[in-house]
């Protein structure tokens, strides 16, 4: 697989770590994971991004499968549309970066990771009014890029639907088919260019019965923390993630 046994039992304590912070908030599995695992230098960026997408498809298909629904094709199409055509930019860009531009590639995640930690922290009350199909084409596009990059498409979709009146029933079933699209499109791509590593996808093997067990867990025995509390510790570890991978790129 071409990494030692600590550097692989680092990697499953990472995907621990952000598999505990993507249950007690509801997002940020992948900025962690990838965060992380480039900032320690354990895998390269490309292939943490493809170990998130293949963990987010298993989540995905597995959360289907228990929770059938009928999705609002009024809402969705506009944010698949362009997060569709982001996905593509964004995985163009990584092509563009992933060689001798790799510092550029992990500046680039440093920043959006912080980025992404403070847009969270700041969030805002709901609007009274939903927003027009423009927003939802420019927050879907910035979501496929993220989601191209580094497999972290939810930030900038998830601010923004939290934001609008709507039930959060239904925000969860948008987010979940924009993200799933996302990763089949990413995933498909990568396959096809014969660069989905077996390294990554041992890494992901050995991931999911982490994730399950990490999830299980917090499930049984959830932390006694206020909401709020807890997101500030994982937009905490963000910003370490994301000043870690900086550092390491300068």
């Amino acid at each position: 697989m071409g990494m030692g046994w600590g550097s692989f039992g680092m990697l499953l304590v990472v995907v621990a770590l952000a598999s505990a912070c993507q249950n007690l908030t509801g997002f940020a599995f992948a900025l962690i994971f990838v965060g992380l695992a480039g900032a320690l230098h354990l895998l390269p960026i490309a292939d943490a991004a493809n170990v998130a997408g293949l963990l987010s498809l298993v989540n995905g298909v597995v959360f289907l499968r228990s929770h059938p629904f009928k999705p609002r094709w009024d809402l969705l199409k506009p944010m698949l549309i362009s997060s569709q055509i982001g996905v593509l930019i964004g995985l163009g860009l990584l092509q563009l970066l992933s060689g001798d531009l790799v510092n550029i590639l992990r500046m680039l995640l440093g920043v959006t990771i912080i980025a992404c930690a403070f847009l969270l922290l700041s969030q805002k009350g709901r609007r009274e009014t939903p927003s027009g199909a423009r927003s939802m084409y420019v927050a879907g596009g910035l979501s496929g890029l993220l989601g191209g990059l580094f497999s972290t498409s939810g930030p900038p979709i998830v601010y923004h639907l939290y934001r609008e009146p709507l039930p959060a029933a239904l925000i969860r079933q948008c987010l979940l088919v924009l993200f799933l699209a996302n990763t089949v499109l990413r995933l498909g791509i990568v396959i096809s260019m014969g660069e989905l590593t077996k390294s990554s996808v041992i890494v992901a093997a050995f991931a999911v019965p982490v994730v399950a067990g990490v999830t299980w867990l917090l499930a049984k025995y959830p932390p006694p923390l206020p909401v709020r509390v807890l997101q500030w510790l994982v937009c905490t570890l963000l910003l370490l993630a994301g000043v870690s991978m900086l550092v390491s790129a300068l």
